[in-house]
């Protein structure tokens, strides 16, 4: 609370918090403090990771939070030196379940790259290091989903 009351952060569009998976206290206590206009869920295609991202999907529908739909991350790993290829390695369809048995909408599916990793390191997001890799596009149209989504709901 001190985070969201006391920060000065000026005239915000949208302020978009990255919260641990699961129903936890972080969880409870934002959808209880903080009027929300909608949550994303992201989990990874496996099985239990879909655990984890149902139980908190559940808790914010039964705190009548809007769900605004499902992101798959990790949905395939893209070679550097064949960008033209992907490998499921961790599984395939979980986001596609989840968002089909919740009955929202699947957003997007975010592959790994070694560059996605490297510029976090670094402080350098791909969408500006590189805007035109498979992340980056998935990243700006995750954005450009929410932000729609956002502006039919106020």
């Amino acid at each position: 609370r001190q985070f969201l009351y006391q920060a000065c952060w000026g005239d915000l569009d949208v302020l978009v918090v990255d919260l641990p998976p699961g129903t936890g206290d972080a969880q409870l206590s934002l959808a209880q403090a903080v009027p929300m206009t909608g949550v994303v869920i992201v989990t990874t295609p496996q099985r239990v990771s879909l655990q984890d991202a149902r139980r908190g999907l559940a808790m914010f529908r039964q705190m009548e939070v809007p769900v605004i739909g499902v992101v798959e991350n990790m949905t395939a790993f893209v070679p550097p030196d064949m960008p033209e290829r992907s490998y499921s390695i961790f599984g395939s369809g979980g986001g596609e379940q989840l968002a089909r048995e919740s009955q929202v909408p699947l957003l997007v599916k975010i592959p790994i790259e070694m560059p996605l990793q490297e510029g976090g390191d670094v402080g350098s997001p791909i969408v500006h290091s590189r805007p035109n890799s498979p992340s980056a596009v998935a990243f700006h149209e995750l954005a450009s989903k929410i932000l729609e989504a956002i502006k039919q709901k106020t």
